[in-house]
């Protein structure tokens, strides 16, 4: 069940603050796992960091 017990994970996402949420990821390789979202409201006026390589490689550039 990876780091969240079961019977902890309403407490957890309770705790997770707008406008994240928790949804299917799908990784490269095809496989679907759970992980963190953000809600599209929250992205009008976010720079798209694809062209970057993703958040780390934009991190370096600032």
């Amino acid at each position: 069940f990876g780091l969240c017990p079961p019977l902890r994970f309403g407490d957890f996402i309770r705790g997770v603050p707008k406008p994240l949420g928790i949804g299917t990821l799908t990784l490269e390789n095809g496989a679907e796992v759970k992980g963190f979202l953000c809600e599209s409201s929250a992205t009008v006026d976010a720079e798209d960091v694809t062209a970057y390589g993703g958040w780390r490689a934009y991190l370096s550039t600032l």
